[in-house]
């Protein structure tokens, strides 16, 4: 074997030996460093998701008992309570609100329609509290259902 051939493979077998090992702590850091920030994300898709299931259904629910109820008086508690309903079945207890509002006067006459408009503020996740005080660390998601009144529904 010739002078630089064996050269080589002593590089060779130097180089292979100083480099056992550390493979496995690069791809644990990289791991980690990929792996959090896709962590987060997924975490704040899916309370996002959560946020937009729960909007919708308040939205509807809450139409559907208004333009059942007998009166207008109970028709606004049992929008409230199935919009309630519908907030606590996703976890959302704070940051939500319902209006409802009507096309006409009375609400509940023969096709009359209300629309109920769901608002939830999702509170993004693992945002310490002095980032929130000055970057925006929520998102409002808001859904509206048009409801209209039975024409053969005798009050």
């Amino acid at each position: 074997m010739r002078w630089p051939a064996r050269a080589a493979a002593r590089l060779r077998r130097r180089l292979g030996r100083a480099d056992e090992g550390r493979a496995i702590i690069e791809f644990v850091f990289l791991g980690l460093l990929l792996l959090l920030p896709l962590v987060y994300l997924v975490l704040t898709a899916a309370r996002l998701q959560a946020a937009a299931f729960s909007a919708s259904l308040a939205g509807r629910e809450s139409g559907r008992a208004f333009v059942t109820a007998e009166s207008d008086g109970a028709a606004r508690a049992r929008a409230q309570a199935a919009a309630g309903l519908a907030f606590t079945d996703f976890a959302f207890s704070a940051g939500t609100s319902l209006a409802l509002s009507c096309d006409g006067s009375p609400c509940l006459r023969p096709e009359g329609t209300v629309t109920s408009t769901a608002t939830i503020e999702v509170e993004l996740p693992l945002i310490p509290d002095f980032l929130a005080e000055r970057l925006p660390s929520s998102v409002t998601i808001s859904s509206s259902h048009v409801a209209t009144v039975d024409r053969f529904v005798a009050r």
